[in-house]
């Protein structure tokens, strides 16, 4: 299983070696919502000039599956799964 803490998504470069792109992935990386690095979160997907963590990630799932305030029982197991609710 890999460990890396950032993953980079719609990049348009070339393709690069393992040890290049284990040196991109070791680079300090900020969350473009709550401002933390990398290094203070689970996981960091890096897009086209943004970039999210993980937490900012399922608080945005969060909101959106549960801005109708009642979620379907299938978007209710995803969250209860998550947050480590168990039923």
């Amino acid at each position: 299983m890999s460990e890396d803490k950032v993953v980079s998504l719609g990049s348009k470069k070339k393709r690069s070696s393992k040890h290049e792109e284990e040196s991109i992935n070791q680079d300090v990386v900020c969350c473009s919502f709550c401002g933390r690095p990398n290094t203070q979160v689970i996981k960091m997907i890096k897009g086209p000039g943004v970039n999210i963590c993980s937490e900012c990630t399922m608080i945005a799932v969060q909101y959106l599956i549960l801005q109708d305030r009642m979620p379907s029982a299938e978007a209710q197991h995803i969250l209860d799964a998550f947050w480590g609710k168990a039923r």
